[in-house]
């Protein structure tokens, strides 16, 4: 049975890296075996442990254990061989050699290493939860579609029956030899494999997002299209964390105290605007927070008694489909609020991009057969409607 996997993002400099630490400390302090791997290049995971960390599992504390994934080393070991494989099969097809060399230098592909490397480190220790430390925002929401960008890019390069991929290399001039190109469409075929899982594991209900943000215009706007992001690739966001709230004086009086009163007016304003459900909420503190015993009070006030692992967010299905009337409604839970928006068929999916983000829905056989007739916003998100259309149904 593979571990619950739970991971933090947000904006650069928010605090994520140090309350996925504390939360992993939280977490095996309440029994649970507990491993915090960060896939973050800024490799600050092992500051706020105040120790040094590697890609082996490091025993911090009882029933915890933290990892820094090296994204190079992870090229350097497992990419270099497949890009020869990816070289042999486009070279044999009659790629120019140099073309084929550009062509197999993946984008993200250090992000997609270590993605799996997350996978092999949930699915392989004895871990009951494996909490990641991603990177900024915009890096995480890259390293999350990568499986399926990449699924589809390999998907056009070679289809997914090798024999018809064989079948059309082998009257080319220069064709690799069976044994080679055997080698070749194992080590694609173990690819696609590997990419699968992927999307299933971001896609399961074990797996879930918590984002961090600080109580600022800029960064509430950059979370809430990020929820919708997640959202658009069924990757459920089981809450959201405001780091560093001033502490509210009070009723004390001076410069000091009105200050924070305003500050802290201003960051509660900000967090009113959210419309993001219930937001948990830490406040400033004096010290830095660094090793077991400070990061579990941080948790402490974090979580306030309750369980590390309960989400406050939506725990319904990100998309689904009703039947109303004569007609069908397609269901996105995504807060789109003032995002621009655009739907589109194309072909058997629905592409849907939000704020510059597209997505393709695939849809189910029933829908494939019927045409949109319209869309509308609620509180639940985004309901497109669809009706039945007699001559896709004599098809």
């Amino acid at each position: 049975m593979s571990a619950r996997l739970l991971l933090f993002t947000g904006k650069g400099g928010v605090g994520k890296t140090t309350l996925a630490a504390a939360t992993s400390v939280a977490l095996a302090a309440g029994g649970r075996k507990a491993l915090v791997v960060s896939t973050d290049p800024a490799h600050s995971l092992g500051d706020a442990f105040g120790i040094a960390l590697g890609s082996t599992a490091t025993e911090i504390d009882a029933g915890l254990h933290a990892a820094q994934i090296d994204p190079r080393a992870l090229v350097d070991d497992t990419w270099r061989e497949l890009r020869g494989h990816l070289r042999t099969v486009l070279a044999g097809a009659g790629v120019d050699e140099l073309d084929a060399e550009e062509l197999t230098v993946l984008p993200g592909v250090e992000e997609l290493l270590a993605l799996a490397e997350v996978q092999r480190l949930a699915n392989g220790g004895p871990w009951d939860v494996v909490v990641v430390d991603c990177g900024p925002t915009a890096e995480t929401l890259r390293l999350l579609a990568l499986p399926e960008a990449v699924s589809s890019y390999l998907e056009r390069l070679f289809p997914t029956h090798r024999r018809v991929v064989r079948g059309l290399l082998a009257g080319l001039a220069g064709a690799p030899s069976a044994e080679r190109w055997d080698a070749t469409a194992d080590a694609l075929g173990r690819l696609a494999e590997s990419l699968d899982k992927l999307r299933g594991l971001l896609t399961s209900s074990s797996t879930s997002v918590r984002l961090v943000l600080t109580p600022e215009r800029v960064v509430a706007a950059e979370t809430r299209r990020t929820v919708t992001a997640l959202a658009l690739q069924g990757i459920r966001v089981d809450g959201v964390v405001a780091n560093r709230l001033v502490p509210h004086p009070g009723e004390g009086r001076g410069p000091a105290a009105t200050w924070l009163r305003t500050r802290r007016a201003e960051q509660e304003a900000v967090l009113a605007t959210l419309d993001l459900g219930p937001v948990r909420t830490v406040e400033h503190r004096a010290g830095e927070p660094v090793g077991p015993a400070a990061l579990l009070e941080v948790a402490d006030a974090l979580y306030q008694g309750a369980d590390p692992l309960a989400g406050v967010g939506a725990d319904g299905p990100l998309i689904d489909v009703v039947r109303v009337g004569d007609e069908y409604e397609l269901r996105l839970a995504v807060a789109v609020g003032d995002s621009d928006l655009d739907l589109a068929r194309v072909g058997d999916d629905l592409a849907v991009t939000v704020d510059g983000r597209r997505k393709l829905i695939s849809l189910p056989s029933l829908l494939r057969r019927c045409v949109v007739v319209g869309a509308e916003l609620d509180d639940t998100g985004l309901a497109v409607r669809f009706r039945p259309d007699p001559d896709l149904w004599m098809r």
